[in-house]
C-alpha cells in the first residue's frame, strides 16, 4: 500500500487558492449588483460588474474542471490518525460538496444569462457574454429558442438556485475555516500545512489508507450530499410570479430586397460632381447611452456613390452602404450584442442602406440631404444636415443627426421603454473624398 503525500503539490495549492480567492470576491460581488442593477445612480457600474462577475465566473468553471482531473490523478495528503471517524467522514463530504458547488454555480449562472431574461425588471434583456472582453462565450442554444414564457421561468429557477448555491457556499467556507483554524491552533494537527506553503507538519502520524468500505461510504455521502444541494437550489426556490409580458406594437413595412454595392449613378450632362472617398481619412460613427453611460462607436466597413456640387444640387445624390456587422465600440459585450437579431441583425440584414436625393442650401457652407435610410426591415425617412468645404480639389464633409431606434425596431424586446439604451441614438459622418473622374 503506497504512502500518501504530506501535502498537497504546488499545481493543487495554486488552483485552490485561486478558486478560492475567486469565490470569495465573486459573493459579495454579486449580492451588491443584484440590488444596485436597479438603482439609477449605481446601474452603469453595475453593468459592468455584472460583465466582470460573468467572466470570474467562467474561470472559476474551467479552473474547477482542471482541478477535479488533477485531483483524480495526484492522491490526496493523508487525513491525522488522532482525526475521529467522523471528522475524517466530514471532511471527505465537505471536500465533495465544494466541487459540486464550483461547478454547479457558474453553470446556474450560464443558465440564467442565457435565458435573455432580467429577474431584477421581470422582462426579456439580451445581453451577450465574453470573457474579459477577450472572446465571446456561446450562450446555451437549446433556451434561446425557447418561448418567452419559458425562458422567463428558467431565469427565475436558475436565479433562485444560484443564489441559494452562494448561501451554501458561505456556510460551507465558514466550516471549512473553522475547521481548518481547529486543527491548527487547537489540534495542532498540521492539516492546515496540507494547503498553506511554510507552516510545520504535525507530529501525528498519518492515518493510513482508507479501506474499500470507507471509501465507498465516503464518496456515496459525498455525491448524494452534492446531489442534495442541486436539487434542493433547483426546485426549492421561490416560485415565480405571475408573468406580466407586455407586447411591443412595432410597424414593420414590407422585407427590404437584398442590398448590393451601390451601382455608380448614370452620367448625364445634369449630373454632380462625382467624388471618391477616402475611406482611411473618413469615419461614420454612431453614439448614445447605456446605463446612464455615454458610448460611441463606428462602422468599419463601408462605401458610397457619392455626386454632389453645391452649385448643381438638382443633380447631387448619394448612395451609402454599410455593413451592419463591422459596428465596433471597444466592448465585446456591446458589439455582441449589436450584432444580434433584436439590434443590427448582422445575419439577416448584413447590409444598411441611405439613399439621399434631395439637398438643400442652408446657407453658408452649410446643406442638408433628404433621403431614406433602409435598416432591417424598415425604411425611415431621414434628413442630414451637413458642412461642406472644398480646397485643392479635396472636400471635407462633417454632419450628424438622430435616429430614433423604436422607428427602426432596435432593441424592442429587452428596452422598448429605453431604461437601459437611449431611445436616440446619434449618427455621425466625418468624411474626406477626392473629385473623382466622370463614369460613362
Amino acid at each position: 500500500m503506497s504512502a500518501r503525500p504530506t501535502r498537497y503539490g504546488a499545481i493543487a495549492i495554486a488552483l485552490h487558492w485561486v478558486i478560492a480567492l475567486c469565490i470569495i470576491a465573486m459573493i459579495p460581488m454579486g449580492f451588491w449588483m443584484t440590488d444596485a442593477i436597479r438603482e439609477p445612480g449605481t446601474q452603469a457600474l453595475a453593468y459592468r460588474v455584472f460583465q466582470f462577475h460573468k467572466s470570474v465566473g467562467f474561470l472559476i468553471l474551467g479552473l474547477t474542471v482542471v482541478r477535479i482531473v488533477w485531483r483524480l490523478a495526484h492522491p490526496a495528503p493523508a487525513l491525522p490518525a488522532a482525526m475521529k471517524p467522523w471528522e475524517a467522514f466530514a471532511a471527505r463530504v465537505t471536500h465533495a460538496a465544494f466541487y459540486g458547488l464550483m461547478l454547479a454555480l457558474p453553470l446556474t449562472g450560464w443558465l440564467y444569462v442565457s435565458t435573455g431574461w432580467a429577474v431584477s425588471a421581470d422582462r426579456a434583456l439580451a445581453v451577450p457574454t465574453s470573457w474579459f472582453g477577450l472572446l465571446s462565450i456561446p450562450h446555451l442554444p437549446w433556451i434561446g429558442e425557447a418561448s418567452a414564457a419559458l425562458r422567463r421561468t428558467v431565469a427565475f429557477q436558475a436565479m433562485g438556485a444560484h443564489a441559494m448555491l452562494a448561501w451554501t457556499a458561505v456556510a460551507l467556507i465558514a466550516l471549512h475555516v473553522g475547521a481548518a483554524l481547529k486543527h491548527q491552533f487547537l489540534e495542532r494537527d498540521g492539516v492546515l500545512a496540507h494547503m498553506v506553503p511554510g507552516l510545520p507538519h504535525g507530529d501525528a502520524p498519518a492515518a493510513p489508507l482508507p479501506g474499500a468500505r470507507e471509501k465507498w461510504l465516503g464518496r456515496c455521502a459525498g455525491f448524494g450530499l452534492v446531489l442534495i444541494i442541486a436539487q434542493a437550489a433547483a426546485i426549492a426556490v421561490t416560485p415565480a410570479p405571475a408573468p406580466q409580458l407586455t407586447a411591443v406594437a412595432t410597424a414593420r413595412p414590407a422585407p427590404a430586397a437584398t442590398q448590393t454595392a451601390p451601382a455608380p449613378l448614370p452620367a448625364d450632362s445634369s449630373q454632380a460632381t462625382a467624388w471618391a472617398v477616402d475611406y482611411g481619412a473618413s469615419r461614420l460613427g454612431f453614439s448614445g447611452t447605456h446605463s446612464g453611460d455615454g458610448f460611441s462607436g463606428r462602422f468599419e466597413k463601408w462605401e458610397g456613390d457619392i455626386r454632389f456640387d453645391p452649385a448643381n444640387l438638382p443633380g447631387s445624390r448619394a448612395t451609402v452602404l454599410v455593413q451592419v456587422g463591422s459596428a465596433r465600440t471597444g466592448d465585446a459585450t456591446q458589439e455582441d450584442a449589436l450584432e444580434g437579431e433584436e439590434w443590427l441583425d448582422f445575419k439577416g440584414h448584413p447590409v444598411a442602406r441611405f439613399e439621399a436625393n434631395a439637398f438643400k442650401a442652408l446657407g453658408g457652407d452649410r446643406y442638408e440631404a433628404a433621403g431614406t435610410l433602409t435598416l432591417k426591415n424598415a425604411s425611415v425617412p431621414v434628413v442630414l444636415p451637413f458642412t461642406f468645404a472644398e480646397r485643392d480639389g479635396v472636400a471635407t464633409v462633417k454632419g450628424s443627426l438622430k435616429l430614433d431606434r423604436r422607428a427602426l425596431d432596435l432593441g424592442m424586446q429587452s428596452d422598448s421603454g429605453g431604461d437601459w439604451v437611449s431611445m436616440d441614438i446619434g449618427v455621425l459622418v466625418d468624411l474626406k473624398a477626392k473629385r473623382a473622374a466622370t463614369r460613362s
